[in-house]
């Protein structure tokens, strides 16, 4: 991960340093110091540095060289520089492209384990994977509006652990391996709510568990796609799954995301050129804007999908978020084309990893071999805690609950973002808000971060990064007022250059 948020030295700008590699390291250090530059944190390269700060590329040779002698960062072979973890060794050997910078070993000193716990500062996150990590990440500081899951004191622990219980009590099978599709009293709960609810027919033949919606995702495009394969993916979207995707060795193809849906000429004409395979998108509280897929739209996708042969993955992971009478695109064609995937990490705890994929029965088939081939199965005493609240109502109940609570608090979060100068791009629904806030929301992400507050910047919402003033918030976990007067002094400190 590079610094995303460079200052440029000028020449004599630190009382102290004479030289400018002088001046570049005590900069980077500072920053590693106070924790804007975690451990594990990339540098730019020798070339890209020397860009970002205006200097050559021998002065941030020098700069480094100095950094390594001082034991805060590491060399890396043939992947460049790195901040190095508090108490470990430096690595030996050049990093590729280093023109040459040597490392030298720190002292005893800089090795000695630190006498506390050391706590490690929020880092600014710039990609897919670094979002996941901060939102990972355990300590004392708030967990900020970058957050995807609700928080913590809105969950039902006592629901979950009475689940378990009688789970346990009655599961004579839970030494054996598990169904290859799923749990049987899942699946058929899983039918019920979603012909019952959602008007979806799939018997519970169709319906194959998962280890939550990501893997359910995963499941999918490993079935039905070869590396190279194009798939329409909606912009802005989720950048968890266009980095999947990408790892897999998949072209995207956005799709402009508006009000009612995509943007169906820009999808026309992108079936005509390349004949993708799939259309992977979030038809209801889409993620980040929170728009719903209007029936007229997902008519005309419907169309499309028959005219170009296109199978839809409709990815309903906000669903006990959503009203039922939302449209889904599986209950207009009866999944024909459409591939339902849902989940209940959303809703009950992160770590409930319990999802599922329904789709047609030969799909379904093909669906648990591939399965088979990556996690073997399922955890079924899970699964069957999932299914006893579904059956007992209790799930419902709890959802209700978290529905009134994300309405009052999506409340309290507009008038405190338009309070802090902020707009909203698209109308507050369900449990994100797609937020203007004038400014470079990476930037604003960095000052952020350091204060210990997570933000998660628009350039993530794109298949290629770019520069945004929006960013998405959680209503659940923006509620706190010193986050929106931080973000006020930030977005002041950035001079209110905003990006065009």
């Amino acid at each position: 991960m590079t610094d995303p948020n460079p200052q440029p030295i000028a020449p004599k700008a630190r009382p102290g340093a004479s030289t400018l590699g002088e001046q570049l390291a005590a900069r980077v250090a500072e920053r590693i110091q106070r924790g804007a530059l975690a451990p594990g944190a990339r540098l730019p390269s020798v070339r890209e540095g020397a860009r970002q700060h205006g200097v050559s590329p021998s002065t941030v040779v020098a700069a480094y060289d100095q950094l390594q002698a001082k034991g805060l960062i590491e060399a890396r072979r043939q992947r460049g520089f790195f901040v190095r973890e508090p108490g470990t060794g430096a690595r030996a050997g050049p990093a590729g492209g280093s023109g040459g910078a040597g490392l030298q070993r720190p002292s005893a000193h800089t090795l000695a384990a630190p006498a506390a716990p050391v706590v490690v500062p929020m880092v600014a996150p710039v990609d897919a994977t670094a979002l996941i990590r901060s939102m990972f990440q355990r300590g004392s500081a708030p967990a900020g509006p970058g957050m995807g899951t609700l928080p913590e004191t809105w969950l039902d622990r006592a629901l979950l652990d009475r689940a378990l219980r009688r789970t346990l009590i009655h599961a004579p099978d839970a030494l054996r391996y598990g169904d290859p599709a799923g749990d049987e009293s899942l699946r058929q709960a899983l039918a019920r709510r979603l012909g019952g609810e959602l008007g979806i027919a799939a018997g519970a033949s169709q319906i194959v568990t998962t280890l939550g919606a990501t893997h359910a995702l995963d499941v999918v495009s490993r079935t039905l796609l070869q590396p190279g394969d194009a798939v329409l993916v909606d912009e802005p979207g989720w950048a968890v799954e266009f980095a999947r995707l990408t790892r897999q060795g998949m072209r995207l193809l956005p799709v402009p995301r508006g009000a009612d849906g995509p943007d169906l000429a820009v999808m026309a004409q992108l079936l005509a050129e390349h004949r993708p395979k799939l259309y992977v998108t979030v038809s209801v509280l889409h993620n980040p804007t929170g728009h719903t897929l209007s029936l007229a739209a997902a008519h005309q996708i419907l169309k499309l999908a028959e005219q170009f042969d296109l199978t839809i993955v409709e990815d309903d992971t906000y669903a006990w978020l959503a009203p039922p009478y939302a449209p889904r695109l599986a209950a207009l064609d009866g999944l024909a084309r459409t591939v339902y995937i849902s989940g209940f990490s959303k809703i009950l705890a992160p770590n409930w990893r319990v999802g599922y994929v329904a789709a047609a029965p030969a799909l379904a088939e093909r669906l648990i071999d591939t399965k088979l081939l990556g996690s073997l199965t399922t955890p079924a005493l899970q699964e069957r805690a999932v299914a006893w609240c579904l059956d007992q109502g209790l799930l419902r109940r709890h959802a209700e609950r978290v529905g009134q609570r994300l309405d009052a608090a999506r409340v309290r979060v507009v008038r405190l973002a338009q309070d802090a100068g902020c707009r909203f791009a698209a109308p507050p629904q369900g449990l994100f808000g797609w937020v203007d806030t004038g400014v470079d929301t990476e930037r604003l992400a960095v000052l952020l971060a350091a204060e210990g507050w997570l933000l998660a910047p628009g350039s993530l919402f794109h298949t290629t990064p770019r520069p945004s003033t929006l960013m998405r918030v959680n209503f659940a976990s923006a509620q706190d007022l010193r986050f929106w007067q931080l973000f006020v002094t930030a977005r002041n400190a950035l001079g209110g250059a905003a990006v065009g």
